[in-house]
């Protein structure tokens, strides 16, 4: 991938360190041999590029090659919700756009499926439906749209964002089959999907185990980010709905065979 051999001038390496630092954000982590693999260039020339990436902040150095530095933090639901609000609408309206009449769905407690759950309230459904939901907000918002038989699953509530989780939670979840799961997650990487809560790990890990199609939906700031607790591998999901992706994203999702939706704000 070099323009001539020997050849590393200021800017190429700029633009190849780059790339690694998106690729390792992305992924989670690279090592040194794939990374020169991949770019066409020595491993001593990789060392120095993670060398500078790691000075700047964007990746942390290991001795056999780099991991993402990763945020893991567990906000509160109203600050999560009032943020990235134009993108988690616009990916909202295109996961509408996946149901069809007559499906089964199951809408979870992260703040992008509330937004889908808007999104099906809002303008006048037309969609005749069964969704099962682990959100007391999800549950409030489809309560009365014609057309929608929506069940709340009992459990222990988590006062932090109105999920209902526990054991009485993935007792319940056992009675049901979904069509489509429509799943958020505050971790996406090639480690792959999660999120703050072990006992909300659980749920929805359970719920993509019941599921013909699962559904991730989740906007860019998610991506490269691992957090406390893990759901499940990238092999689980079948359609990731963001509102942009990279070329970085794109590889990766063609690697686990998932198909890519962005939604125009």
């Amino acid at each position: 991938m070099e323009r001539e051999p020997g050849s590393d001038s200021h800017v190429f390496a700029d633009e190849r360190q780059a790339r690694i630092a998106e690729l390792v954000s992305v992924r989670g982590r690279a090592r040194i041999g794939e990374l020169s693999k991949l770019f066409g260039v020595t491993e001593p020339t990789i060392r120095k590029d993670l060398k500078v990436l790691h000075a700047r902040g964007l990746l942390k150095r290991t001795h056999g090659g780099a991991l993402a530095t990763q945020r893991v933090v567990e906000r509160e639901f109203a600050g999560r919700q009032a943020s990235n609000i134009a993108a988690k609408e616009a990916i909202a309206r295109r996961c509408v756009g996946l149901i069809q009449d007559g499906d089964s769905v199951f809408l979870d407690s992260g703040t992008t499926v509330q937004a889908i759950a808007s999104a099906i309230a809002g303008n006048g459904n037309r969609l005749m439906l069964s969704a099962l939901t682990t959100s007391v907000g999800v549950a409030t918002t489809l309560a009365d749209v014609p057309g929608v038989d929506c069940v709340l699953l009992g459990g222990q509530l988590r006062r932090v964002d109105g999920a209902l989780v526990g054991a009485l939670a993935l007792e319940n979840l056992q009675r049901f089959t979904f069509t489509l799961a429509f799943i958020g997650v505050s971790g996406f990487s090639e480690m792959g999907i999660s999120v703050g809560s072990l006992a909300e790990a659980a749920v929805k890990a359970d719920a993509i185990e019941r599921a013909r199609r699962v559904v991730l939906a989740i906007d860019h700031s998610k991506v490269g980010t691992t957090d406390f607790a893990r759901i499940a591998g990238l092999d689980t999901i079948d359609i990731v709905v963001m509102d942009e992706a990279t070329p970085a994203v794109e590889e990766l999702c063609a690697a686990y065979d998932i198909e890519l939706l962005t939604a125009d704000r």
